[in-house]
């Protein structure tokens, strides 16, 4: 594989225009921000421009062709001058990713977040000077999945990045403090259309998702939450997921689909579930099921007993 340049580093990013007109304006011109909000729905491409970004940030000679050993160490993130925090759980005391949960089969019974621990261990990353690069590069993944404590740490951070430039991943600014946004320069990441969907998809080896119209309608322009959906529609059998699609018959029958739906599927299965029910009754033209199942959407993210939870939601459908 041949070299390439600072800005021919932004080629894997599609149907970002405006993202990469910025990006490169800022290159050319060496106008770094001190920090950056990428901000955009989850899937659209935010984390693979901060990937690209990040190339021509760490590289001596930033217009120069870049070496391949440097891309790789970026996309493999093992780079001494970069730092690339995600949201974690807290297992028997240690921070795990959301990859490592699912590799240990811990059961996630809440989201993951970015812990004040990890915007610690930011500040202590920057308290030295970067030891290949120009600058040191610091990306934030989920940033708005931060608690008020670790967000408070890291505006401390802002006002002080040093020789670094920090890279914040959100769905938007209002997701985050506005005293963080101030300090960010903002590039906007948007919903793709159905043309670039179609290419991304087809390109990573997806192309079978083109042909399930519901969840293309899920992901609603986004080729990674597409992705999401449909590795989360294989864990749900067949059977149940044509059971849950129907209105039950009697209230045996809205019992027993409570049970089983509880039973079978995790938290997060369950709420992917309400999701695409809602997409299919509004497909169907059935909208008088859409408020019960955002009703029991937030009962299950209130953690009540799910179960309950969809008796109470199936036994409503019943009686509409």
């Amino acid at each position: 594989m041949g070299e390439s340049t600072g800005l021919d580093s932004f080629a894997p990013l599609l149907g970002q225009p405006q993202a990469i007109e910025l990006l490169s304006r800022a290159i050319t011109q060496e106008r770094i921000a001190p920090a950056y909000l990428f901000a955009g729905a989850a899937g659209v491409g935010r984390s693979l421009a901060a990937s690209c970004f990040v190339e021509p940030l760490l590289a001596r000679q930033p217009l120069e062709p870049i070496p391949e050993g440097l891309r790789q160490r970026i996309r493999q993130r093992n780079h001494p001058d970069l730092l690339w925090i995600e949201p974690t759980y807290l297992h028997q005391g240690k921070l795990i990713s959301a990859a490592e949960a699912a590799e240990l089969g811990v059961k996630r019974r809440s989201l993951p977040e970015v812990r004040l621990e990890q915007i610690r261990e930011i500040a202590r990353f920057l308290s030295r000077p970067p030891l290949e690069a120009p600058r040191s590069v610091i990306v934030l993944e989920q940033a708005d999945s931060m608690a008020e404590a670790a967000a408070n740490g890291l505006l401390k951070t802002l006002e002080e990045p040093g020789q670094a430039t920090l890279i914040l991943i959100a769905p938007s600014p209002e997701s985050l403090l506005p005293t963080l946004v101030s300090r960010c320069q903002r590039i906007p990441f948007y919903r793709l259309d159905t043309e670039t969907m179609a290419q991304i998809l087809t390109q990573v080896g997806q192309g079978e998702i083109l042909n399930h119209p519901e969840i293309l309608a899920l992901a609603q322009g986004s080729p990674g939450e597409a992705i999401v959906h449909w590795q989360q529609l294989q864990t749900v059998s067949p059977e149940l997921l044509s059971a849950a699609s129907s209105v039950p018959g009697t209230l045996k029958d809205a019992l027993d689909l409570a049970r089983q739906i509880a039973r079978s599927l995790d938290a997060e299965a369950q709420l992917w579930l309400v999701d695409y029910l809602q997409q299919h009754c509004w497909r169907k033209g059935q909208p008088q099921y859409l408020s019960l199942l955002e009703n029991a959407r937030k009962q299950l993210l209130q953690y009540v007993q799910p179960q309950l939870v969809w008796e109470v939601a199936l036994m409503k459908m019943l009686k509409l």
